[in-house]
């Protein structure tokens, strides 16, 4: 069914709303969890697991809800996903223990999975052509970053006047007046009952995506335990190796490895991965860090990391605008190389310059925005469309294995240089080397020797984990610039190179 331009335009503010809400929950907590660990008692290890039940969870199930929502309908996953999403922030905002939030958290992330391939696919069935296409999936993704860049925000603003479950309260209101639009603006269902969903698939997928970040989250300890570390690889490895042969034997695969053989559509989703583990590790670690050391509130913490969001969105609409005529290689490979310039000047003036941070950060955004507003054209031009929901959830998990390993990696890395580089005062507790958080409690007002000990260690594994986001992007625009390197004009590879 071909609809009228008036009502793909209003589907597309309809569905981008939905992405937007998943963005949001990936990077609300950023600037909330101070205090969320602070008013729930929550460890450190516990404050991880509340931001990152959700990517974890959500990740291990997109590619089978992309191939259930070619099963039973995109509209469908979408509206059941709006359903699922609305309750499961209820259940959030009124979790009484950190236990309950990190389960809240996970159910939360099942209604995510089942919306976010549906966007996307719905954005696919709908714009038939493809430069139409490219500015409505360079709208539809610079609205993950504005999501991104906007959950820091809203949260400060929120904590300033409620209280932190009003984090997840707001999504109600915007569930509901999504459901409705759909209902009404939605194509038919395009169900297919012919293809079949393998529910073991995603639970390997999800077994392996949870040994990984238990993996690296336990390395990453000064006082790691060796058995889990061993038990959390083996799983990994088990189920990575386990879901990579079934999807060999099954006739109707969540996953066909064939499509990474397309340069393009590869390039694609390295770029959605590597862009989101820059803006995830970013926000998180900045936000942390001026709110801890420089007394930041969490608004204005979330203010000044929305910097990105301000750069990226000029180049992301550009960059779907201009995608048929310039091709994928500079605006992917070159936006990371701009990234990578910003991510510098981020390293390099965070403690002593506002308006060079602030700089960087505008720079890392465009270079981002650039990148993120083609790699869904990249992703979803390289298929045909009867693999659009495969193809749509792969991107959505590159998008969510980028944030995952960010706040793993990074999170966990930050928590380990600190504590390894800390100089406790003669006469501090051991119990400061635990984290920032646990220091600054202890010494309250008066202890200024622990506070600038505590500080200043703080600086150092900020800047060692800048050290790691910038190297991370340098190989990212090196890897596409290669995959992209023959590659002409427009979002498909088979258009030819220029000669």
């Amino acid at each position: 069914m071909v609809l009228g331009a008036r009502r793909r335009w209003l589907l597309l503010a309809v569905v981008s709303t939905g992405l937007l809400l998943i963005t949001l929950d990936n990077s609300i907590l950023y600037a909330a969890l101070p205090t969320l660990v602070e008013e729930l008692g929550a460890s450190s290890s516990e404050g991880l697991w509340i931001i990152n039940a959700y990517p974890v969870v959500m990740a291990g199930l997109l590619l089978g809800s992309g191939t259930l929502g070619d099963r039973v309908g995109h509209r469908r996953m979408f509206l059941i996903g709006l359903v699922l999403f609305g309750a499961a922030s209820l259940a959030a905002a009124f979790s009484p223990t950190p236990e309950t939030l990190i389960a809240a958290r996970a159910f939360l992330a099942v209604g995510a999975a089942a919306m976010m391939p549906a966007t996307l696919a719905l954005i696919r069935v709908t714009f038939d052509d493809e430069r139409e296409r490219n500015v409505a999936i360079a709208i539809w993704g610079s609205l993950a970053i504005v999501g991104s860049a906007l959950g820091p925000i809203i949260s400060g603003l929120l904590l300033h006047s409620f209280w932190w479950g009003s984090v997840f309260l707001v999504n109600v209101p915007v569930v509901i007046v999504a459901l409705v639009a759909t209902l009404v603006l939605a194509p038919p269902n395009d169900a297919d009952p012919t293809k079949r969903w393998d529910l073991a698939s995603s639970l390997l997928a999800l077994v392996a995506l949870v040994g990984l970040v238990i993996a690296i989250k336990e390395t990453a300890k000064t006082e790691s335990a060796p058995l889990l570390i061993a038990a959390a690889v083996l799983a990994a490895v088990v189920g990575g190796w386990a879901f990579a042969r079934r999807q060999r034997r099954l006739p109707y695969p969540l996953l066909d490895f064939a499509i990474f053989r397309n340069r393009a559509f590869l390039a694609g989703v390295l770029a959605a991965g590597f862009s989101m583990f820059a803006i995830a590790g970013l926000q998180l670690i900045t936000t942390q860090r001026f709110q801890l050391v420089e007394g930041f509130t969490p608004l204005r913490a979330g203010l000044l990391v929305a910097a990105v969001a301000v750069g990226a969105l000029p180049t992301a609409m550009v960059g779907g605008a201009s995608l048929h005529r310039v091709g994928l290689l500079p605006l992917v490979a070159g936006g990371l190389a701009v990234s990578t310039v910003g991510s510098v000047l981020v390293l390099l003036n965070f403690d002593t310059s506002m308006g060079l941070l602030v700089t960087g950060l505008l720079i890392t955004g465009a270079g981002l925005g650039a990148a993120m507003s083609v790699a869904s054209s990249a992703i979803i031009g390289n298929v045909p469309a009867r693999r659009a929901g495969m193809a749509s959830s792969v991107e959505e998990v590159s998008y969510e294995f980028g944030s995952l390993i960010a706040v793993a990696l990074l999170g966990s890395l930050m928590t380990a240089v600190y504590t390894a580089t800390i100089d406790l005062p003669s006469g501090a507790p051991d119990s400061a080397r635990d984290s920032l958080d646990s220091a600054l409690a202890l010494a309250g007002d008066d202890n200024l020797p622990l506070i600038t000990a505590a500080s200043n260690a703080f600086d150092g594994a900020y800047f060692t984990v800048m050290i790691v986001v910038t190297a991370v992007m340098a190989v990212a625009a090196i890897v596409t610039g290669l995959l992209l390197r023959h590659h002409g004009p427009g979002s498909a590879l088979s258009t030819p190179a220029p000669h």
